[in-house]
C-alpha cells in the first residue's frame, strides 16, 4: 500500500490499534481514535463505516503483517528443515513478543469471533489465517520427509498444526506471565518435536 488513501488508511489502523489495545473495543470511541491518529472523527468515518469495521481492519493488518514476516523468512531459509523450523519459530515469537502491547487484541479478536454481530466475519478470518499458514508449515514438513532428514510415518499436516496451536498457547502464557519466557520454552519444546520427528 503506497497510495495516499492507502497510506492514511494504515495511519488510522495503527493509531486504532493502539487505542484498542489500552482501552479495549467496548470502551473505545471513534473520538479516541481521531484524536490519537491527529485527524477529525469525520474523516476516520470517509474510511471505515463503523468502529466494528475498524476493528476489523486492525485484526487484519496485524494478522497480514505476522503472517507476511513469517512467509518472507520461510523463503529465504535454506539449509536442514530441522534448523529451517527453529528459523521460523523463532521469527514467528519474537514478532509478537515486540507487538506484546497488542496481545490484548489477540484476545479481544477471538472474544470476538463468538460475539453475536462480528462472529461471522471474525471465525471466517480466523479460519482463513489457519488454512492458509498451515500449508506453509506442513510443506516445509513434506521437504524434511522427501529429504530423509524426518520420518515418513509423521503426518506432516497434523504436526503444522500442533505447531501452530502450541504458539499460540505459548504467547497467551506471555501474555499473562511477564516471567515467562516464550522464546527459550518454544525452543526447547521444538527440540524435542524435532527429534521425535527425525528419521532414525
Amino acid at each position: 500500500m503506497n497510495g495516499p488513501r492507502q497510506k492514511k488508511t494504515i495511519h488510522i489502523v495503527t493509531a486504532a490499534a493502539g487505542v484498542f489495545a489500552y482501552n479495549g473495543y467496548a470502551a473505545t470511541r471513534m473520538a479516541d481514535v481521531a484524536q490519537a491518529a491527529g485527524i477529525g472523527k469525520g474523516t476516520i468515518y470517509e474510511y471505515f463505516r463503523s468502529k466494528e469495521d475498524l476493528f476489523f481492519a486492525v485484526f487484519q493488518w496485524l494478522a497480514q503483517d505476522t503472517g507476511r514476516q513469517a512467509t518472507l523468512a520461510i523463503r529465504e531459509m535454506t539449509g536442514p528443515v530441522s534448523r529451517r523450523l527453529e528459523q521460523i519459530n523463532d521469527t514467528i515469537i519474537n514478532k509478537w513478543l515486540d507487538q506484546l502491547n497488542y496481545y490484548s487484541l489477540m484476545l479481544e479478536f477471538w472474544s470476538a469471533a463468538s460475539a453475536p454481530s462480528m462472529r461471522h466475519r471474525f471465525k471466517q478470518a480466523f479460519r482463513n489465517a489457519y488454512r492458509e499458514f498451515r500449508p506453509i508449515i506442513a510443506a516445509l514438513l513434506r521437504d524434511g520427509i522427501r529429504r530423509g532428514e524426518f520420518s515418513e510415518k509423521i503426518d506432516a499436516e497434523a504436526v503444522a498444526a500442533t505447531l501452530l496451536g502450541a504458539w499460540d498457547a505459548l504467547l497467551l502464557q506471555a501474555w499473562f506471565d511477564s516471567e515467562f519466557d516464550a522464546l527459550m520454552t518454544s525452543r526447547h519444546f521444538l527440540k524435542v518435536l524435532i527429534a521425535g520427528l527425525m528419521n532414525a
